[in-house]
């Protein structure tokens, strides 16, 4: 027992000379740290192939109701590269830079065309950079996009993040990219990156989110429409609220579509390589320039069925005639064959050349509340 005894004590000895040993805490309180919200990046015009990095800080309120706007600071500084950027930042404010709560990344147009992975590498490897975090690319500038404060936004919220959390608006014209999808599809292959485009508007008081832009390294960026970005955001994403107006001689009839569901077959080895597309689409007529019948709802439906049938085709053909594929057809034709050196090589010299057949079906419900 005597001798258990000492090892015991030997051994509560020797943990606490070791808690004596160990370093200080690294904690800092949070009136010594200043909260990074937003971030953008846009090519410098002070440094040769530098970058202009913006950040947008969230300044310390005392009272939330006692203020009447949003209380933001921004600072920008240039250097050759993003991380010189923001240590140059850092000699400029009082308190500790802190990134944890920063949940987007707004890009230039100019910078997504040239070698995006090498700027991006300094927000994919700080591990208090959230993965999670929003990617987009400003129409104009992003300085312009993170500094802009429109008139909805509140002291207590950002509001381009209410844009893409599904929390806020829910709009299929708006496309949520997330900072590690980012990342693993400009390395991988078989899917293109898209990412939403963010503008404001004619009259300086308001954002503006309603196209986007596909990226491949080494291709020129494609940018979607605002109808075709909706109608890839319902094939792909299956969102919701998707209105949709049709003309039929002298009618003109607005859908609104609430549920959308689609699924292909990639078809080839056996004759001509096609994609067979298969969508279905419901909802009911919200708006009509004439009296509706509920027994005409079949001739409704294929009217709709063949010109959304021709919206599907051009945004299709469009993906295909700029050899982008951010529908991800590349990564189904490599994960359902046997891997192998090669296989992608094979599958870009299909793609350009493949058909494709598009099945549209509409379910029009009902003619609304009233015929």
């Amino acid at each position: 027992m005597a001798g258990k005894q000492k090892v015991r004590k030997a051994c509560l000895v020797a943990i606490l000379v070791t808690l004596l040993l160990q370093a200080g805490c690294a904690f800092k309180d949070i009136d010594k740290r200043i909260f990074v919200v937003a971030i953008g990046i846009d090519p410098s015009d002070k440094v040769k192939n530098g970058f202009r990095v913006t950040l947008k800080l969230a300044k310390p309120i005392g009272d939330v109701k006692a203020a009447p706007s949003p209380s933001f600071a921004y600072i920008s500084n240039d250097a050759e590269s993003v991380a010189e950027a923001i240590h140059g930042i850092e000699t400029r404010v009082d308190k500790t830079l802190e990134f944890g709560h920063s949940k987007i990344i707004v890009m230039h147009k100019d910078l997504i065309a040239r070698d995006i992975d090498t700027f991006m590498d300094f927000f994919t490897r700080r591990g208090d950079i959230q993965m999670i975090s929003y990617v987009a690319v400003a129409e104009k500038t992003a300085e312009d996009v993170v500094s802009f404060e429109p008139l909805i936004e509140t002291p207590t919220s950002i509001a381009l993040y209410n844009y893409f959390d599904n929390t806020g608006t829910e709009s299929p014209f708006v496309v949520t990219t997330f900072l590690f999808e980012f990342r693993r599809e400009v390395l991988g292959k078989g899917i293109d990156t898209i990412m939403p485009i963010i503008d404001i508007d004619e009259d300086n008081q308001e954002f503006k989110v309603n196209k986007s832009i596909v990226l491949k390294p080494g291709e020129k960026p494609v940018e979607l429409s605002a109808n075709e970005t909706k109608h890839f955001n319902s094939l792909v994403n299956k969102a919701q609220g998707f209105s949709y107006k049709i003309q039929d001689d002298d009618m003109t009839m607005v859908l609104n579509l609430d549920k959308v569901n689609m699924n292909y077959k990639l078809l080839v080895g056996n004759g001509d390589p096609r994609i067979e597309m298969n969508v279905t689409k419901v909802g009911v007529i919200g708006e009509s320039s004439h009296r509706l019948s509920v027994s005409q709802l079949e001739k409704y439906n294929k009217f709709a069925s063949e010109e959304l049938k021709k919206e599907v085709m051009g945004l299709l053909t469009k993906l295909q005639e700029n050899n982008v594929d951010p529908i991800g057809f590349g990564l189904r034709y490599r994960a359902t064959r046997l891997s192998r050196k090669d296989i992608m090589d094979e599958w870009d010299r299909i793609y350009p050349e493949i058909k494709f057949t598009v099945n549209m079906k509409i379910e029009l419900k009902s003619t609304g509340a009233i015929e």
